[in-house]
């Protein structure tokens, strides 16, 4: 059961994210809408939210599609496009996409493109993903268990070992305490 509960700890932050979706542009106008890029750029898989308003005296259109576009700044890979799909929220039009993937962490260009039968437009930014986790201390939170475990068993041992000892030691003492005894068989009368 401990063994199970531990590989279960173990998995779930491997799962989530740690810290919140962070701002890279805010509030700024692409053709005739008005966006914010959040995004939160995991190692592996990253995830980018859109939010989208009108400009001043516009409407959106209701064909508004929205892509994001990543490539490292070295230019060691080609950019790659990612679809974004809209997210049915209340009060605003966002679109999500949680699967652009980094291998790498160093700082990669972002290309927003927004496309419409009313027209479109597109704005650039850059982004550095960042390890899952902890980064450097994951492999000491994750040996955390494993040392205590070893320190339990140490423990455990030198506890075995001083008992064995006190026990050894009465033993001896009651035997010599027996052999000194008036009367006993071994005092030589």
């Amino acid at each position: 059961m401990v063994v199970a509960f531990l590989s279960l700890a173990v998995t779930i932050p491997l799962q989530a994210h740690i810290g919140p979706p962070f701002p890279i542009l805010e509030h700024k106008q692409v053709g005739r809408f008005i966006i914010s890029l959040w995004t939160h750029p995991d190692l592996g898989t990253g995830t980018f939210f859109v939010i989208v308003d009108p400009a001043p005296g516009t409407t959106l259109p209701n064909d508004l599609k929205a892509r994001v576009a990543v490539q490292p700044e070295t230019g060691r890979l080609p950019e790659r496009s990612y679809d974004m799909w809209r997210d049915p929220v209340r009060d605003q039009v966002q679109f999500d996409n949680n699967v652009v993937e980094f291998d790498q962490q160093e700082y990669w260009r972002v290309r927003l493109i927004l496309e419409s039968s009313a027209g479109g437009g597109e704005i650039l930014s850059r982004v550095e993903p960042t390890p899952t986790g902890l980064g450097k201390w994951d492999l000491a939170l994750y040996t955390l268990p494993f040392a205590f475990i070893a320190y339990m068993w140490h423990r455990g041992i030198s506890r075995r070992k001083k008992q064995m000892r006190k026990r050894a030691e009465a033993r001896k003492a009651a035997e010599v305490a027996t052999l000194a005894a008036p009367g006993s068989p071994r005092q030589g009368n």
